[in-house]
């Protein structure tokens, strides 16, 4: 046998597949044309390996082919996807992290993507297109249990200080107070019987009565509403006889004008007239007082003052008024 043959035959044979398997490795006839996705993710992603699937709808699409820390954020990570050419990822695709199963083995679930989409596409500063993520299941969950250990150790401490010593002795308290309370009541439940039939029997009459009321009350509201309409007829009554007067005060007052204008000045010099006619009558009532015998004989000559006899016998005499 031909040793030389043989190692040449095997050498030429491992050379093959050598040459081969880079041939595929660097894209050859039979391997998928892939385009590379970057997404961002808040969170932890412990369990997420490399080559880890990428599932768009279920279906498997791609590998994880990078994980990193963001180096300006370190509380997030870079997941860099290879993805087969053609799969439909848009501007509204979002990528969340999954786990399968009850193993924990960890995969990206890409979801979203209307038809009526535009594709994603690369936005400086970024070399590649960014997925846009959001929180996982088993995140929301942390999130949520956080809030409600958060709320329940408030409301454990709001517990205990409500559970005080102080608020325990004021609880037994109360409780003996209404323990108390209670027998009181059981003592007199004959007397609170009583009470309540009175009760019952008052609001019978308290009823009865009411109907009573109600039934007299149909007749005086009928009164009461004829009253109304009466004293609304003798209101107009009134406001027509008050527009009347208002009529005839007008006329009087033209009236009276009227009269001023003309009869006054005439009153005036008739009143003046009687004031002589006074006077004299007065006077000549004065005279005849004093003289009552000049209203028949007339009026006497006056005697002669002191001196006025030494003056001429023919000067004239005074004669009273």
């Amino acid at each position: 046998m031909n040793f030389s043959l043989v190692g040449g035959f095997v050498l030429l044979l491992g050379a093959a597949l050598i040459a081969g398997v880079l041939w595929l490795a660097s894209g050859g006839a039979w391997a998928a044309k892939q385009d590379l996705y970057l997404s961002i993710m808040e969170e932890s992603v412990a369990g997420l390996n490399l080559n880890a699937p990428v599932k768009y709808m279920g279906v498997d699409v791609g590998k994880v082919q990078d994980i990193a820390l963001d180096a300006d954020k370190p509380e997030r990570v870079r997941l860099l996807f290879a993805i087969k050419h053609g799969t439909p990822i848009r501007v509204d695709t979002v990528a969340v992290l999954k786990t399968q199963g009850l193993t924990g083995i960890a995969y990206v679930e890409l979801a979203g993507g209307l038809a009526s989409s535009a594709p994603l596409h690369a936005v400086a500063p970024e070399r590649y297109p960014l997925i846009r993520s959001k929180p996982s299941l088993s995140a929301r969950l942390e999130n949520v249990l956080t809030s409600v250990l958060a709320k329940l150790d408030s409301t454990s401490a709001s517990l205990n200080a409500l559970l005080s010593p102080q608020n325990q002795k004021a609880f037994s308290a109360t409780l003996s107070d209404i323990a108390l309370l209670s027998h009181t009541l059981a003592g007199r439940r004959d007397t609170i019987d009583d009470g309540l039939v009175s009760a019952a029997q008052t609001l019978d009459n308290s009823a009865a009565l009411s109907a009573q009321l109600r039934r007299q009350a149909g007749p005086l509201m009928q009164r009461l509403d004829n009253a109304a309409v009466a004293v609304e007829k003798m209101g107009l009554e009134t406001a027509q006889a008050s527009s009347s007067a208002g009529r005839t005060v007008a006329d009087v007052g033209g009236d009276l004008k009227r009269f001023s204008a003309v009869a006054l000045p005439e009153l005036q010099r008739l009143m003046s007239e009687l004031s002589v006619l006074a006077a004299s009558l007065r006077r000549l009532s004065e005279q005849a007082e004093r003289n009552p015998g000049a209203l028949i004989l007339g009026q006497g000559a006056v005697p002669d003052g002191p001196g006025e006899a030494l003056e001429p016998i023919n000067k004239p005499r005074k004669e009273e008024p």
